[in-house]
């Protein structure tokens, strides 16, 4: 006579005990991917808030610039073509900026470059040299975010398209509200200097969308 199988209810045990950890597991990455969904279209809607507040300019990008992409950039000779800060290990392309459809200085298109502004001077002209860029965007931090940490003597290079390097010297910073930001100042050399180098970029908290204030830092030509 044959004897009783007594290990097959085990396995069977056994196998549910692996299908119910395999469902809780699916259900689990389920959960995430349902999280990952909402977040990200959390993230869209603030996106959109921000492109709303800046009157439907394009959100930025955030693909950091290779350093192969930045060391083969090329400009005009007679153009901007990095700008250099020994003190916050920054060097990016300079990319043009012009006046956008409601009259305001364009940003630049990714968060890592910095733009000259083709109303403002050239280096070595009388007048401000204005560059803009970004401090962040939704995901990562931008060429200024930093731009707070300089200080009165701290240098600042622009290499030009010929390479030739114009030096300059942190004299002020500023901070104004975003509303009250004193653009014929910001477009101007500092004091009675006849030229200079004008850097600015967003400050302060965000609300509603957009950065609260704006920095500048006004450097002078290194004698």
């Amino acid at each position: 006579m044959n004897e009783p199988d007594t290990k097959s209810p085990r396995l069977t045990k056994k196998r549910k005990l692996i299908l119910y950890a395999i469902v809780i597991f699916v259900l689990a990455d389920i959960g995430y991917l349902v999280n990952q969904i909402v977040d990200q279209s959390k993230r869209q809607g603030e996106i959109a808030k921000l492109n709303s507040s800046l009157g439907g300019q394009n959100v930025p990008s955030s693909v950091k610039p290779t350093t192969l992409e930045i060391n083969s950039y090329k400009v005009a000779a007679n153009m901007p073509r990095y700008l250099i800060i020994p003190k916050l290990n920054i060097k990016a392309k300079i990319t043009v900026l012009n006046l956008d459809k409601d009259n305001r200085i364009q940003a630049p298109y990714n968060i890592y470059n910095a733009g000259w502004f083709t109303g403002s001077s050239l280096p070595g002209k009388p007048g401000a040299v204005f560059i803009d860029g970004h401090v962040a965007s939704w995901t990562a931090n931008g060429l200024f975010f930093n731009l707070k940490n300089l200080n009165k003597g701290d240098d600042i290079k622009i290499i030009m398209g010929s390479d030739k390097v114009y030096s300059y010297s942190v004299y002020t910073t500023k901070t104004y509200d975003v509303a009250n930001v004193d653009m014929a100042q910001a477009l101007s050399p500092i004091g009675k200097n006849k030229q200079g180098l004008n850097i600015m970029t967003c400050t302060g908290s965000v609300e509603n969308g957009q950065y609260t204030k704006r920095l500048v830092v006004y450097a002078i030509p290194k004698s």
